[in-house]
C-alpha cells in the first residue's frame, strides 16, 4: 500500500501525549486536550470497582476520555444506563473540585478536590464508626 504526498499509514500516533492528557493533531483542526485519570487516581477507582465485583454489586465499567471531562462509569448489568459515573473534570478543579461522583438519576452524590473523599460515598465498607 502506497501513500501520496502528505498522507500517512493511519496506524501512526498522530501527535504527543502530554502529563494529565492526550493532545491530537489533525490537519486544519487545533490542537484538543483530552482529560484523564492518572494512574494513581485509577488504581483507587479500580480497587473499589474490584471490591464491589467480588460482593456482586457491580458487574461491568467504562472509561471514557472526553475533551472536558474523564468518566468512570459503573454498571449492574452491561445492557444498563451506568449506575454511578465517577468524573474528573478540569473546569471545575479550582472551585468545587474536579472529583464528582454522579448517580443514574444525575445526581451529585459528592463532589470534592480529593479522589478518596469523593469516592467514600460509594465505599461504606470503608466508613469509621465513632463510638
Amino acid at each position: 500500500m502506497s501513500f501520496g504526498p502528505g498522507d500517512c499509514d493511519p496506524s501512526q500516533l498522530r501527535g504527543g501525549e502530554i502529563k494529565g492528557g492526550f493532545t491530537s493533531f489533525a490537519p486544519g483542526h487545533r490542537a484538543t486536550v483530552h482529560v484523564t485519570f492518572e494512574r494513581r487516581e485509577l488504581e483507587r477507582i479500580l480497587r473499589l470497582y474490584g471490591r464491589k465485583v467480588a460482593n456482586g454489586e457491580w458487574r461491568d465499567y467504562a472509561i471514557d476520555f472526553l475533551k472536558d471531562r474523564a468518566v468512570f462509569s459503573v454498571f449492574r448489568r452491561a445492557a444498563e444506563v451506568p449506575i454511578y459515573r465517577i468524573e474528573k473534570s478540569a473546569r471545575l478543579a479550582r472551585r468545587q473540585g474536579a472529583y464528582s461522583v454522579i448517580s443514574a438519576t444525575g445526581l451529585i452524590m459528592r463532589r470534592g478536590h480529593e479522589l478518596d473523599g469523593v469516592l467514600r460515598v460509594l465505599d461504606k465498607s470503608l466508613s469509621v464508626v465513632a463510638g
